[in-house]
């Protein structure tokens, strides 16, 4: 019955509102929001971009979901935290097989267990359906507001590719492509929304008929009326791109960050890099005489190249006047990253205890044994379980607390435990980190996580009084972060870095939390499991599907880092490379010390090739003979 009534309205909190959504994953021809390509794009119910989601802090949101795709499906609600129900998550292979071409599955999101609030995104997370164009903000309102405003808008930025990502990835993955360099987008969108309804094109404009009813980049405008203080949701959800936004004219003030209210804190600029989410107040002018540029320039730092066809700085606008005329005043001096550490959550909470474990993560990219590059955490490259992580999880009983269990990008998580995760970055790019079903206390950063110097690479400090929390962090390179989590809520968690190619080329690790506890709770719904059976795919045991915890036999491995220096057969070839030159060096001594084949040796070698030329002569004359009979 719905999954015992979506768990009895997800253990009550007085029955709350459910708000259920009815969506058919949809391709949609012919989409062309920045004006340059027409292509393919997954959409909702037969349209895109997909509906906005707006919901209240007390609703249980359901959401009704269809493939009718030709690949299987799954839909993430990124920064939910699905308390002990991790099967809801959407991480393709981790918590569920994904949804079958033609079949449903039924997203139960318990927002009003959760107490979660703030600005959100839902995005496919399989086959690299949000490249192509499945995702879509999700703003959770407060029975309470933090701070006050008199409007807000939704501000969606993304990068935008022309061709779909079958055709990117293998492209990417690729021995051609040994140095790793990601596809690089062809465009930047930026678009509004107001209480779960996009903004449309500015009057007069004629934008793409197959989105029409939305305004994109220089056809996009938010009205603005003098004297008003509006809150701005920016989300980013791009597949690679981050950002740098900011308003002409206008003054920004962070209030959130990923779901977390913070204290005022002025800014010219917000970095924003991918699957982030900032809100800002910003205050209107009491001159309406001109209409003011919005800016949002992709940060083209990670990219290999800037192909000249590539226009990475948009523009939208602020509108007071239709036809006033439009305040562009270009570049601003130079770009900033926001110092996240520095922001002051309004919810006072204290730093958690002293970590009882700490996990160290060193990203690093090569070019593997294979010929392909791939991402690594601590030199091992991420690799899908044969069997989703969370139904292993929850049906080897107590070998479920045995970390071999999952693979050897796993870690086991002890419940109630506290736990530091130590990112360090050694690429050269930046790297957007996020961790599903929690936020983390962000409670240390160093600029060179190599130095001894205690300015660049400072001492853990202990005891701060109100960290900041969030979901997804930037992690610049040379840089590290550390991350405190309280192993609170039982399920299987993905921790990887969300930049789209390098999720998909292995740069990621599964947090294994309290599985006996996880066992104790909440049920596996049964069409999830019937669906992995439908794809042939197993449904309990290890990664492997074994039985033993330790038997991984069949589970997929590498590519690995090549192996430097030398090898036997590498020793081999070059001992016979030696051995030929030391023998052509010998003869060159030899004839220059005077050595020389006599008259008659040369007369007899002559001879006898001569006769063994006819020899071969008359065989083969006799050999057609035969043939010919």
């Amino acid at each position: 019955m719905r999954y015992a009534l979506a768990l009895l309205a997800a253990a009550s909190p007085a029955l709350a509102a459910v708000q259920e959504l009815w969506w058919n994953l949809t391709y949609v021809e012919n989409a062309n929001p920045d004006g340059l390509a027409p292509r393919r794009v997954i959409g909702v119910n037969g349209t895109w971009p997909p509906p906005l989601m707006d919901v209240s802090q007390d609703d249980l949101l359901i959401l009704h979901t269809t493939n009718s795709l030709d690949l299987p499906a799954t839909m993430h609600h990124h920064g939910m935290f699905f308390n002990s129900t991790s099967w809801f998550d959407g991480a393709l292979g981790v918590s569920q097989c994904g949804i079958p071409t033609g079949q449903s599955f039924d997203y139960i999101v318990p927002i009003n267990s959760s107490g979660q609030w703030g600005s959100y995104w839902t995005h496919a997370h399989s086959n690299g359906q949000y490249v192509d164009g499945l995702r879509t903000s999700l703003v959770i309102h407060p029975t309470q507001e933090a701070h006050q405003y008199d409007e807000e808008f939704t501000v969606i930025l993304g990068d935008w590719y022309h061709d779909e990502h079958s055709v990117l990835i293998n492209q990417f993955i690729n021995i051609a492509n040994p140095g790793g360099a990601e596809p690089i987008p062809d465009a930047a969108l930026v678009y509004f929304g107001q209480n779960g309804t996009y903004l449309p094109p500015i009057t007069g404009r004629n934008p793409d008929p197959v989105t029409a009813a939305v305004g994109f980049n220089e056809n996009a405008t938010l009205p603005f009326q003098p004297g008003k203080t509006y809150r701005l949701r920016i989300v980013n959800t791009s597949a690679f791109a981050a950002f740098f936004f900011w308003i002409d004219g206008h003054d920004m003030r962070i209030i959130e960050a990923d779901g977390i209210d913070t204290e005022e804190y002025a800014t010219d600029i917000i970095s924003i890099t991918v699957a982030q989410r900032y809100s800002v107040l910003v205050t209107a002018r009491n001159d309406t005489s001109a209409n003011w540029a919005i800016h949002a320039n992709m940060d083209t730092v990670m990219f290999d190249t800037v192909p000249d066809t590539l226009q990475p700085n948009i523009t939208s606008s602020v509108s007071y006047a239709l036809g006033a005329p439009l305040t562009d005043s270009g570049f601003i001096d130079n770009y900033h990253d926001i110092a996240d550490q520095d922001l002051v959550p309004v919810q006072v909470i204290p730093q958690l205890p002293p970590a009882t474990k700490t996990f160290e993560l060193e990203v690093s990219f090569d070019t593997m044994d294979d010929g392909t590059n791939h991402a690594m955490f601590n030199l091992l490259t991420y690799n899908t379980p044969l069997v989703p992580s969370v139904l292993s999880q929850m049906t080897l009983g107590t070998n479920a607390t045995d970390q071999n269990a999952y693979g050897p990008y796993s870690f086991v998580l002890d419940h109630n435990d506290i736990y530091d995760i130590v990112v360090k970055n050694s690429d050269t790019g930046k790297h957007p980190f996020h961790l599903h079903g929690h936020k983390f206390q962000l409670i240390g950063r160093a600029q060179d996580y190599t130095s001894t110097d205690p300015t660049l690479n400072p001492p853990l400090v202990e005891g701060q009084a109100n960290p900041m929390k969030r979901d997804t962090v930037q992690v610049p390179s040379m840089n590290s972060v550390t991350l405190r989590i309280a192993a609170d809520n039982p399920g299987v968690w993905m921790f990887h870095c969300h930049i789209e190619w390098h999720l998909e080329v292995g740069l990621a690790v599964l947090f294994i939390e309290a599985p006996i506890e996880a066992q104790e709770r909440n049920a596996v719904p049964q069409y999830l499991i019937d669906q992995c059976a439908s794809q042939n795919i197993a449904t309990s045991g290890n990664a492997a599907a074994h039985s033993d915890p330790d038997d991984l036999v069949g589970l997929p491995a590498g590519p690995f880092p090549q192996i430097l220096g030398w090898r036997p057969k590498g020793i081999g070839a070059m001992a016979g490379c030696v051995l030929t030159a030391v023998i052509g060096m010998l003869t060159v001594t030899w004839y220059a010390l005077g050595g020389h084949i006599s008259d008659a040796e040369m007369e007899h070698e002559e001879r006898i090739a001569a006769e063994a030329k006819e020899r071969r002569g008359r065989f083969l004359g006799l050999a057609k003979v035969f043939k010919r009979s």
